[in-house]
């Protein structure tokens, strides 16, 4: 039996008018969907990563349950490149439920600093790229996205030598104090060495080593002292500096500074 075709025309109107005032009410559903986010907490890991933890709650009291709720977080850094990246996925929220979840990033302290050594001795920004994706109704896919930047504190801030000094030790060696400073502005304590190798011309003349301790939001002063010989005390040339915390090192890019 053959359907006329206009009540093949009548059925597609209806379709198209239910698909309409679905996706209509479905979208307009969303203004009884509610959001909270809990205060981001930090932890560090047995292995000295930073974990950044952001409690999420969502409400739904719109018309429809909500599928494959998705959330994903990159910190991109100046360049665009992504040096972190966290997911949560909520496979389903039925209406008039609420679901609380924790979305985590972790980050390689580790690994940022000695790939991106600026991050080391410069405050600068890293910017939060946010994709948040559902679907309604089991039917209509949603993805909405944003963008904004969070200030990053570097843990040697303004690292700087201060002018040497030189003190007689014996008769073939002078002691040279190396003042130190800095500030750390990293969320983490900064604790471990600092090797100090001293260079005249191509030649090195003095090493050294001491220890740090510089505590969150906190300055730095110290000083560091190596062995010259008397016979090269070094009017100029330069030093190479060694890091090594828990947290990062710089064994293969030492800092260069010159010196007189």
């Amino acid at each position: 039996m053959r359907v006329p075709i206009r009540m093949i025309g009548l059925a597609t109107t209806f379709f198209w008018i239910f698909l309409i005032a679905f996706f209509i009410s479905a979208v307009y559903s969303l203004k009884d969907v509610h959001f909270d986010f809990g205060d981001p907490q930090t932890d560090l890991t047995s292995d000295n990563k930073f974990i950044l933890s952001l409690p999420v709650s969502i409400t739904n009291k719109g018309f429809y349950d909500i599928d494959s709720f998705n959330m994903t977080t990159k910190i991109l850094n100046r360049e665009g490149l992504s040096i972190a990246r966290g997911s949560t996925l909520i496979p389903i929220i039925t209406k008039n439920d609420s679901v609380t979840v924790t979305h985590n990033m972790t980050i390689d302290i580790n690994d940022l600093l000695e790939r991106y050594q600026e991050y080391l001795f410069n405050d600068t920004e890293v910017t939060i790229h946010e994709v948040v994706g559902m679907r309604i109704g089991d039917m209509i896919p949603l993805q909405a996205s944003a963008n904004f930047s969070v200030p990053w504190g570097a843990p040697l801030y303004n690292f700087s030598l201060g002018e040497v000094e030189y003190v007689a030790y014996n008769l073939t060696h002078f002691r040279a104090v190396v003042p130190i400073s800095f500030e750390n502005h990293a969320p983490f304590d900064v604790v471990g060495t600092i090797q100090i190798q001293m260079y005249s011309a191509d030649e090195v003349v003095g090493d050294g080593q001491t220890n740090i301790e510089a505590h969150h939001n906190s300055p730095y002063n110290g000083y560091l002292e190596l062995y010259v010989p008397i016979t090269e005390k070094p009017e100029s040339g330069h030093f190479e500096v060694y890091f090594r915390t828990p947290f990062f090192k710089n064994d293969d890019r030492p800092l260069v500074i010159h010196y007189g």
